[in-house]
């Protein structure tokens, strides 16, 4: 079955500082609804076909949700506040919507005990773990990082027990 992409145009917007100040696109919730996951689905984003990032769906408050552009993502389709976009989305085919770095894999391949923590997490917690490895570039500290993490993770979920 394939599954559901959607092409849009708009103008860039932005929130209130209150709200964040981000620039964003909005997603009607009728097409949200079109995703089986609804408003949880991981997407990804193409922008004007010269650039694609995975990003997630947030609330605008008025029952549509919005993707919020990074000033990264701007930068690299020459677009700014105010300006027309062009843009696509689809689901991510990787739910987690980011690769897993290999330190993390060989961790989980080795050791069950954090395998079997990190696969009872929910995906944001994940992605958390993830981005927070990605810059690190001693493998002896990001192994300590994800140690120490998925410890945090698993004395939380014994409390809720």
């Amino acid at each position: 079955m394939k599954m559901p992409e959607f092409r849009f145009t708009q103008i860039i917007q932005q929130l209130e500082k209150r709200q964040g100040g981000y620039h964003f696109l909005k997603v009607n919730a009728n097409v949200v609804s079109q995703f089986d996951k609804g408003r949880h689905t991981r997407l990804r984003c193409n922008l004007d076909e010269q650039h694609e990032f995975s990003c997630g769906l947030n609330h605008l408050g008025d029952g549509n949700y919005f993707i919020i552009l990074s000033g990264k993502n701007l930068k690299k389709v020459n677009k700014e506040l105010g300006d027309e976009i062009h843009f696509r989305i689809y689901e991510d085919p990787n739910p987690l919507g980011v690769e897993i770095p290999e330190v993390l894999q060989v961790l989980m391949d080795q050791d069950v005990s954090a395998r079997e923590t990190f696969n009872k997490i929910t995906d944001g917690k994940k992605r958390s773990l993830i981005y927070t490895i990605q810059p690190v570039k001693d493998v002896d500290k990001q192994v300590r990082i994800i140690l120490d993490f998925l410890e945090k993770c698993q004395l939380k979920l014994e409390k809720k027990r």
